[in-house]
């Protein structure tokens, strides 16, 4: 049975780093803004409720490996003294931050949609989509990490 939780992971998993990795993509490589923006219109809503659906289900997934592998007890430890304690503590706190930095990117895609963006709407709508970007790459390094301490 965990087996097909953490096929499900993985699955979710590569809905959600590919369509981060996808979006980043397009907008370093669509030069004008324009376009751009049109693209960013018509994809960002979809997007967005595709990613909180995948993000989700990495969320109870997660979850329900950690309750299997009882990793609670790993954590309640010196997270220092265990390399599985180091890593799964590290991991834990790029979801935590992944998580709480898409409900601040959403909030802010879903109040602006068709809308022009504040100067600072732009900066933390951007930055936070960068950060996400970056700490999933940091996720799927501890997931790696962790998948070969368990097994």
């Amino acid at each position: 049975m965990i087996d097909v939780v953490l096929y499900i992971h993985i699955l979710a998993a590569t809905a959600w780093i590919g369509g981060a990795l996808l979006l980043f993509l397009l907008g370093v490589f669509i030069k004008d803004i324009e376009a751009q923006q049109q693209t960013y219109e018509h994809l960002g809503p979809f997007y967005g409720y595709f990613e909180s659906f995948w993000l989700t289900i990495l969320l109870i997934t997660g979850g329900t490996m950690f309750y299997h592998f009882n990793l609670i007890d790993v954590l309640t430890l010196d997270v220092n003294e265990s390399r599985l304690g180091y890593m799964m503590s590290h991991k834990l706190f790029y979801v935590g931050t992944i998580t709480f930095l898409t409900i601040i990117h959403m909030s802010i895609a879903l109040k602006t949609h068709k809308k022009e963006r504040s100067k600072l709407q732009k900066i933390i709508s951007r930055g936070s989509s960068l950060m996400i970007f970056f700490l999933n790459l940091g996720i799927l390094w501890f997931a790696m990490q962790l998948r070969y301490i368990l097994s």
